[in-house]
Parts: C-alpha cells; sequence; structure tokens
C-alpha cells in the first residue's frame, strides 16, 4: 500500500466512524463538527467559566486547503475577556488536501510556523489560536483570528505593486531570513521541518514532476519560445537548482510568496499569510519568487536589481552577513525553476491534486516567472 492509498484509507476510516471532537486536542472532520462545547475546550481554556454559546460558518472556499470563516459568540465571561469572536479557519478535510498537504510537509511546517515560529517572529502575519493536524490521517485544522477588519486589501495578481509596496515584501522577507539565517533555532524548533529539497522530493510521491512537465507544456502560449524550446533541460535544472539549496546557509523560507499570499495594511505596509508550504532552505528562492510574481513584467524590468540590493542591504543592517550583489543575482537566477514548478502543477494537476487557482491567475503568473528566466537568463546559471 503506498502512501497515497494509506492516506485514502484512514480517510475513510475516519469518515465511517465519523465520531464528533471530544477533547482540544482532537481535530474535527468537517467544519460542521466544530461544535460550541468542542469551540469552548479550544477558544476558552485560559479563562474560567468562559463558554462559546454559538456558531456561524462563512462560505465554502476550497482550493489547496479547505477555508471557512466562523464568527463565534461566548457568555458574558467570554466577552468580557476579549475572547476572538472572528476566526478564519483552514483544514485538510478532504482526500485531495491530505494528500497534497500531508505528503509533502506542509501541515506541519504551517502548524511549526504557528505554535512555535510566529510568536517569536516580529512581521505582520496572522497570529493562531489553534493549530493541529494527525501525523497519520493528515486532517488538520488551523484558527486564525480573522484579520479582514484591519487589512486594507487582500492581494491579487491585479493588484496594484509600487516600489514601495514591493520593498515592504523585501522588509519582511529580510526580517524573517536574517532571524533564523545559521540560528540555533535550526537545531530546535526548525529542525522537524524538512528542508526545500526535502519538500520537493516528497512532493514527486503524489506527480509533482509530471505536473509541472505537463503544466510547461500547456502553457506554451504564455512563455517565451526560447524557453519554451529547451523544454527537455527544465525538470532537470528544477531539481538541479533546489538540491543546490542544501549546499547553501540555511534559514526558515516561506516558500509560496506569491503576491495573492500578501495583504496590505493600512501606510503600505505589506503582510505574509498562508504559511503552509515553508520549511528549512536558502532566502534566494523567497526572493526570486516575490519579485517575480509580485511585479508587473515591465516594472521588474526596471526595478529588480534595486529590490536585490534593497533586500541584501535589509538583512546586513539587521545583522546577516554581507553578500555581493553578484553571488545574490547568481542565486536568484537559478532558483526561479521551482518557483516556476509550483505554477506549472498548479495549471497541470495530477489527479491526486485538488484545483488550486483559476486558470488565467495560473497563466499570468507563468508568464511572469517564464519571461524573468528569459530576461535572466536563469536556464544557463546552472
Amino acid at each position: 500500500m503506498n502512501i497515497v492509498e494509506k492516506i485514502r484509507k484512514l480517510h475513510e476510516d475516519q469518515h465511517r466512524r465519523n465520531a464528533p471532537p471530544v477533547s482540544a486536542s482532537d481535530i474535527p472532520l468537517s467544519f460542521e463538527a466544530m461544535s460550541p462545547q468542542w469551540l469552548s475546550k479550544v477558544l476558552c481554556k485560559d479563562v474560567p467559566g468562559a463558554q462559546v454559546m454559538s456558531r456561524q460558518l462563512g462560505p465554502v472556499d476550497n482550493g489547496s486547503s479547505n477555508r471557512r470563516k466562523l464568527q463565534v459568540t461566548y457568555n458574558d465571561a467570554g466577552q468580557q475577556a476579549g475572547l476572538p469572536s472572528k476566526l478564519f479557519c483552514k483544514a485538510s478535510h478532504d482526500i485531495a488536501n491530505r494528500v497534497t498537504l500531508g505528503v509533502s510537509g506542509s501541515l506541519l511546517g504551517e502548524t511549526t510556523f504557528y505554535n512555535e515560529v510566529r510568536p517569536i517572529l516580529d512581521i505582520e502575519a496572522p497570529v493562531s489560536v489553534f493549530a493541529n493536524y494527525d501525523d497519520e490521517s493528515f486532517n488538520s485544522i488551523l484558527m486564525l483570528k480573522d484579520i479582514s477588519d484591519d487589512v486594507e486589501s487582500f492581494c491579487s495578481h491585479e493588484t496594484p505593486m509600487s516600489k514601495q509596496r514591493v520593498e515592504s515584501q523585501m522588509d519582511v522577507l529580510a526580517t524573517m531570513h536574517s532571524r533564523f539565517l545559521q540560528s540555533p533555532e535550526l537545531g530546535t524548533i526548525l529542525s522537524v521541518l524538512p528542508s526545500f529539497a526535502g519538500y520537493l522530493r516528497k512532493s514527486m510521491t503524489f506527480g509533482f514532476e509530471s505536473g509541472a512537465n505537463q503544466g510547461f507544456l500547456d502553457a506554451e502560449s504564455v512563455i517565451p519560445p526560447a524557453l519554451f524550446k529547451r523544454f527537455p533541460e527544465i525538470w532537470k535544472k528544477t531539481v538541479e537548482s533546489t538540491e543546490l539549496q542544501d549546499q547553501l546557509p540555511q534559514t526558515f523560507v516561506h516558500n509560496d510568496v506569491h503576491v495573492k499570499n500578501w495583504y496590505i495594511m493600512p501606510g503600505d505596509r505589506m503582510g505574509l499569510s498562508d504559511w503552509q508550504c515553508c520549511t528549512r532552505g536558502h532566502w534566494s528562492r523567497d526572493l526570486a519568487y516575490a519579485i517575480s510574481t509580485a511585479c508587473t513584467v515591465e516594472d521588474r524590468r526596471v526595478w529588480e536589481r534595486d529590490l536585490i540590493r534593497y533586500y541584501l542591504d535589509k538583512m546586513e543592517q539587521a545583522g546577516a552577513p554581507k553578500v555581493s550583489f553578484d553571488d545574490a543575482f547568481t542565486y536568484y537566477r537559478q532558483q526561479m525553476f521551482s518557483v516556476l514548478g509550483f505554477w506549472t502543477i498548479t495549471l497541470a494537476p495530477p489527479p491526486d491534486l485538488p484545483d488550486m487557482q483559476p486558470k488565467d491567475i495560473t497563466l499570468e503568473f507563468v508568464r511572469r516567472i517564464t519571461v524573468a528566466m528569459d530576461d535572466i537568463d536563469s536556464i544557463d546559471s546552472l
């Protein structure tokens, strides 16, 4: 029995039993199973006498994870304590989500981020009130404080990204990367995370290579012809560039910093969400991913080198060792391959994966990334 078949069997067994969650450590099998009694155990555990009296679920929103907004009402003790009433929940209730998030290590990564990393990281990012997963069936639940009322806007590929906004993205990444660069936490709280190379190897189990290759071919209309002709080299260089990360200084990396995972706070201050792909790795992949997806092609061509220098300056100001622009630019060029792979597989997901993004958005990101790769000659950087 392979890992996908095992997850499918555990998923079916759990739903056959369909036992409601009893303790706070239990993980509900559906959002509907999050009863006021269970929510009280999770949300009110530190406030004597507090209880959840009722709850209301928002619309279904499924993609790489199962998502629902949740509004709860408390008794007087809960209200007086200021317990959070608006929550954003992510889960892996469906089999396809369990396969994608469980096999790759994403559930471990996101749970580790919210339980261990977020409390000691000074950046704009959501805060969790509960995060847990089952390491056999890969059922999971993550409950975040809903930030919708504080955010000016959540980003999309159509969000106007000024240079100031992209520099704010660089601020967030430099703060995170410098905080954990070759830090003691790599041997403690972060030691449970795979390297990014390990993450990619695990993802091969559910067809990452075949999906990424098919997506590349399906996206021919938006890929520069010179790059498309070199299709036979793309996956080999994806693996090569990913394995190269293990030879470079390690830090904590987000790994999925496309512009849709960012939000804008007052003053054009950027925040970063969706931490389900985080691992240990080299900072250059986050840098390449953020710049190539946030900027239009025209803006990236004008700002690219300035943004890399800005990021390097922020890293050095935070105490990281100085890295020359030439070295950083080489790393940046090399790490574009797996950035592209994240979006070509989204265009052609294998049978066990869910549809994660609308086709028009996926094609736009493939276009931005491949034009960047063509502009900076990524394919000959290795």
